[in-house]
């Protein structure tokens, strides 16, 4: 499921559940997780399973995958990737860092966020607008799940190039319900990767098996794509990219 809204260079791994036999941890992952819910191991366990067997698609062997700042998964070097997991799924994707520059990869049950108030929290006034049109076009898909999806994998996408955290209110969400792609305009300034500045991201969303998933993946070509705001070799001014979506 999730490996369709990537491109080729990431690989991606999924599980709609726990296996009935745990998969194993390294030492350290299973300290980290030991004083965790039943629930909370299962779901620790899936995804890093998930992850390892991404990884053994690009080649490499299993690695301990732990939590880094803010939670962000630590990938072996020279590796970037994104894992998710929500009621009845886990996924992870991983690419080679030098084919990739950040992945963002979530997942959501296909129901509508629980209360107003919720709702509020995490969208802006011209979200909320789009919304509407959305739920009156196709009443089939929660689409204010899915753009808090999207917000989430905005977020995995951006936090390993930022280092820092981006609220709900700092990226615009707009969604095609009819190509299965969503944009994402940063309202706040990017991180520069190679001398481009991320004015935002693309990134593409499934609805089905009652999920909402949602994923993005910047390529080193799609920055090399980048409509210059500024002649980075005279001015040291960064060029401007929302990066086009994966092939």
């Amino acid at each position: 499921m999730i490996k369709e809204l990537l491109p080729a260079a990431v690989a991606a791994a999924e599980a709609f559940g726990d296996p009935a036999e745990p998969p194993a941890l390294f030492p350290a992952e299973a300290a980290y997780v030991a004083h965790s819910v039943p629930a909370r191991q299962a779901e620790f366990r899936t995804v890093r399973a998930c992850a390892r067997e991404a990884l053994g698609r690009l080649g490499l062997g299993p690695a301990p995958i732990l939590p880094g700042t803010r939670g962000a998964p630590r990938w072996p070097a020279s590796v970037v990737g994104s894992m998710t997991h929500c009621a009845g799924y886990r996924a992870a994707a991983v690419a080679f860092a030098d084919d990739v520059v950040t992945i963002g990869v979530d997942a959501e049950p296909d129901l509508p966020l629980p209360d107003a108030d919720v709702l509020e929290a995490v969208t802006l006034t011209e979200e909320r607008v789009m919304l509407a049109r959305l739920a009156a076009r196709r009443p089939d898909v929660s689409w204010d799940r899915l753009l808090f999806s999207a917000k989430e994998s905005v977020y995995k996408a951006w936090y390993p190039l930022a280092e820092r955290p981006l609220g709900f209110e700092e990226a615009r969400i707009t969604v095609d319900p009819d190509t299965g792609t969503f944009r994402a305009r940063l309202l706040v300034p990017g991180p520069v990767v190679a001398g481009t500045r991320l004015a935002g991201f693309h990134g593409g969303w499934l609805a089905r098996e009652g999920l909402v998933v949602t994923a993005i993946a910047v390529t080193r070509d799609a920055l090399t794509c980048a409509a210059p705001t500024g002649d980075a070799t005279t001015s040291g001014a960064p060029r401007e990219t929302a990066c086009p979506p994966p092939p």
